[in-house]
């Protein structure tokens, strides 16, 4: 059941990630702990949360038993406007999101990897989809490391 709810938020972040294409980390902190040191560690790397977007009420409805889920939007609006504009086929990628959901005592975050975004069609997005990995696998090792 837990894999079936993992595999099924996964799919909500972005339709083309697998297992091996996710950034994951398991916090030993409770939900609204990992939630703050979250939204924290984004604006510490200089992006700002755009809003965060409950999961749990539409999963509930479906029938599933859930703890908290939420997806957590951020971005640099300036970057965002941009690219959207002159790469419109990177708008369904942005801004950039973390699921974050408890399971049991844990807290558990996953976001598909930004390299996996079409940068053939447009190759000078690399160093900037380069920059979001980086900063992303930065964000999870620090939830990693948060704990109570």
């Amino acid at each position: 059941m837990k894999q079936l709810l993992i595999l099924a938020l996964a799919y909500l972040i972005s339709s083309q990630s697998y297992a091996t294409d996710l950034h994951m980390a398991r916090s030993s902190a409770s939900f609204p702990e990992t939630m703050l040191k979250l939204q924290e560690t984004i604006k510490n790397m200089g992006y700002k949360v755009s809003r965060v977007q409950r999961v749990d009420i539409g999963l509930t409805s479906s029938g599933y038993k859930t703890d908290k889920y939420r997806v957590v939007f951020y971005g640099k609006a300036d970057e965002v406007a941009e690219i959207s504009q002159k790469y419109p086929f990177m708008i369904p990628y942005l801004p950039l999101q973390i699921a974050i959901f408890a399971e049991g005592e844990e807290t558990l975050l996953t976001s598909p990897n930004p390299l996996l975004f079409d940068e053939k069609s447009a190759p000078e997005l690399k160093p900037v989809l380069q920059q979001w990995e980086t900063d992303l696998a930065k964000i999870m090792a620090e939830m990693r490391s948060t704990s109570e």
